[in-house]
Parts: structure tokens; sequence; C-alpha cells
């Protein structure tokens, strides 16, 4: 078969049932067209997309900026490895690290390997900088969390999905619950901690928003403990709460009068899936000179990590951000969303809340976690033109394209109301 070649959509699933390993289980879509907020299949059905490649998208789809940079990178030179220099890394690196305003950064690739690295860095950094004893060093992360699914990483999983039969597992894990500011002053108590690691808002766990000062109080016991505070923002950063990152806190970094200044700097940023507005796989973690100088050459690499065709990429998709003013965009349209929506709870039994932060937001649906009714619900959005998925069972995310207008945003609200209205009237009302 050419690749050239149009397929059914029923072509398309079945050669993935048949060829690739049974890791996902999407909904019945195929897809082959994006553009902004909008997704086509391959049958030529316009869809929009509420889920952004779990927030990968959020300069929007194919934005041609980005797909500029990638044409015109991959003309000249697309890998080196780092073997050798290559024109566009240091300008990628100066870029990045004034961007966020951090010393240095550690180009990688994907979400799951920056937080290996991450984890690697406070490791290194806890025995060299410390005193940790060594192979004594621990690593604080939350119950619920979804860093990845790399063995040390779902060793900090509770989720028995991503652990069962892939044991044993890394050591040096300690879980404590989210949201819990006494459970974290509790575990660094312990001087082997060498690194608290958090998402800001869990968002694989059904978009699960601390309390307002959890993160301020959770850097503030760290800073006093010597621990270093280490924030997962692959999903939540570049701009996709409203905030050019989630810890930013409620500073006003997405007001025009700005200051620049964050509530919480973390010791350690972890970035991925829209450093590169979903074009290319990039990720980085970023740092100061006191923690990233423990790394040298030969600790930790990557062949692809800071190839010049992901720099190229990364910096366009940056430069979207903050000439279109995404974080402003997604902080006034996600407090539009949750404020019709709850209108729209008011209206049913099936839809118990809402809760998120910019575009980043999730609705709880009225049964069981092991119910299919939210599955159920998201099937009749795709037949109604919109495209999200649940998560934990009853649990449904929505998280568009950050250059999504307000008046596509009431059209999706629509959507979502008649979708809501339509299933109340096929299914028995919940009690």
């Amino acid at each position: 078969m050419s690749v050239l070649e149009r397929i059914s959509s029923k072509e398309a699933i079945a050669l993935e049932e048949r060829y690739g390993a049974q890791n996902y289980h999407p909904l019945p879509v195929v897809l082959s067209k994006g553009e902004g907020v909008y997704v086509w299949d391959v049958e030529g059905k316009k869809y929009y997309d509420f889920l952004s490649a779990y927030s990968a998208v959020n300069q929007g789809h194919c934005h041609p900026k980005i797909i500029n940079a990638l044409k015109t990178q991959a003309e000249n030179l697309t890998l080196t490895s780092r073997a050798f220099y290559n024109d566009m890394l240091g300008r990628y690196e100066k870029y990045i690290t004034e961007y966020f305003g951090f010393d240095k950064v550690l180009p990688m690739n994907t979400g799951a390997e920056a937080v290996e690295t991450a984890i690697k860095l406070a490791r290194k950094w806890g025995y060299e900088k410390k005193g940790i004893h060594a192979n004594q060093a621990k690593i604080v992360v939350c119950q619920n969390n979804f860093h990845g699914r790399t063995i040390t990483i779902i060793s900090a999983s509770n989720d028995p999905v991503a652990t069962e039969n892939f044991g044993p597992f890394t050591p040096g894990i300690v879980s404590i619950r989210y949201n819990d500011i006494y459970a974290l002053q509790e575990a660094l108590e312990d001087e082997n901690v060498a690194a608290f690691l958090v998402e800001p808002i869990q968002g694989e766990a059904g978009v699960y928003v601390p309390d307002d000062n959890y993160i301020s109080e959770a850097y503030k016991l760290c800073k006093s403990k010597n621990v270093l505070f280490i924030a997962d923002e692959v999903q939540t950063g570049i701009a996709r709460t409203g905030r050019l990152l989630a810890t930013c806190g409620n500073c006003t970094c997405a007001d025009k009068n700005c200051s620049g200044t964050p509530e919480v700097k973390p010791d350690i940023l972890i970035l991925g899936k829209a450093i590169s507005g979903g074009v290319f796989p990039v990720s980085a973690v970023l740092a100061d000179n006191g923690i990233m100088e423990v790394i040298r050459p030969g600790n930790h690499g990557s062949t692809f990590g800071g190839n010049p065709l992901a720099c190229a990429v990364a910096i366009a998709a940056l430069e979207v951000v903050k000439e279109e003013h995404l974080a402003e965009n997604a902080y006034k349209l996600g407090r539009l969303f949750r404020s019709e929506i709850e209108k729209l709870i008011n209206k049913t039994d099936l839809i118990s809340m809402v809760r998120g932060k910019g575009l980043l937001n999730a609705i709880v649906i009225n049964d069981t976690e092991d119910s299919s009714t939210a599955w159920e619900i998201c099937m009749l959005m795709k037949e109604n033109g919109l495209l999200a998925k649940p998560t934990h069972g009853n649990i449904i995310r929505f998280a568009p394209p950050l250059v999504m207008t307000k008046d596509e945003l009431l059209d999706c609200i629509t959507i979502i109301s008649k979708t809501i209205r339509q299933f109340e009237k096929q299914k028995k009302p919940l009690k």
C-alpha cells in the first residue's frame, strides 16, 4: 500500500489493530488534516479539537510560522548529534533560558525523558551539593501523578494499570497525598530527600487543581529544608492555564501590565509538549548554574536532544505564544468556559462539577468511575463535531488549542450542551 493512497477510517483502524501494540484506546475517529482549532477525518468531516494532543498543540494545528521554521531548517540541517556543535543549539539555549528566566537548559525530546533527566539531575545535586550519602537520595512525589511511563517514573505511580507486572521498581521514591502541605512537611523531615517533584495541576488524574496556596507553600517548605522544588509543567506549561507557567500561581502574567515576576520559580522546570507546538518532539529541563553544573560530559545525553530541527521549531513555537498573547487568551476564555458550563450544570444532573484553570478544564460526570457514561458522551460529542476523551472513567478533559476565539469557544459550548441534552433523552436520568 502506497503511503499516498487514500484509505477509509475502517481500513486505518484495522491496520492499527493488526500491526500495532494495543497500548491506547482511542476514540474511533481517523484524522488526516489539522488547521488551527480544527481537524478533519479521512472522510472529510470537520471537528473541533478539544484535547490538543494532550496540550501539545497549544498554538493550533500546523501553525504556519512553526511549519515554515520546520521546512526551512529541514532543508539545511536536521541532526548532528552532540558529537559536534551546530549553529542552532546555542541560539535556542539562549532564547529559552531568557524566555523562562533560568541560567541553563538541558535539551531532550519527550516529556518522559525530561522527567527522567530532572530526577537524575536532582539526585546528583543531592550527593554533590547537599551531601546526601551515596545511593540514599529520595525523590518525593504525589499520589495520582502522571509524569510518564518509563520504569523509574511508574515507580512513582499508584495507578495499577501503569504498574501491574512491570516490577521490580526503582527505589528511593516516596509518595505522599497531593494538595496536603502537612504530608509534604512530614516527608521533608528526612534529610535524604533531594527533591519534591510535582505537577502544579494534575492533568491526567482529572484536572485536579490544588488549593491556591499549595504550590507556593510547598516551594517555601522545600527552600527551608534545602530540597529542590521540581515543577513538571509538561502539560500545564506554555500558557495552557492562563499563565506562561502554572507555577506563576495568581500573578498577573496574563495581563498586559504584568511585571513578569512569578509567584514560584522552580529549582528545576520540566517542559515539553507545546514547546514545539506539536510539530516535533522537544522537551527541556531548566535550572540555574548551582544545580546544572553537576552535569558534566558523559553524565547524560541524547542523540536527538538539541538537534537543529528541534531548536528551530521550538524558537518559532515560543515566539507564537508571546506574539499571539496565548496566555491572556487562555485566561479569558477559560473563565468564560467554566462560567458557561456552571450554567449547564444547573440545568442537568448529568454533570456534577467543572474545574480547571485557563483552557485546561474537566467536567465530572455524575456516575461511577467504572461506568461507560463519559465514553458514550464523548462518542456523541464526536458525532456532533467535537473531539474530547475521558480520563479515569467518569471525567472528561477539555483542552482546546489556545488560538481559539471567543465565538469558536461559544460554538463548542453549544455543542457540549446539545450533546448533554441528547444523552439525557437517550438514557434514563442519573440520580
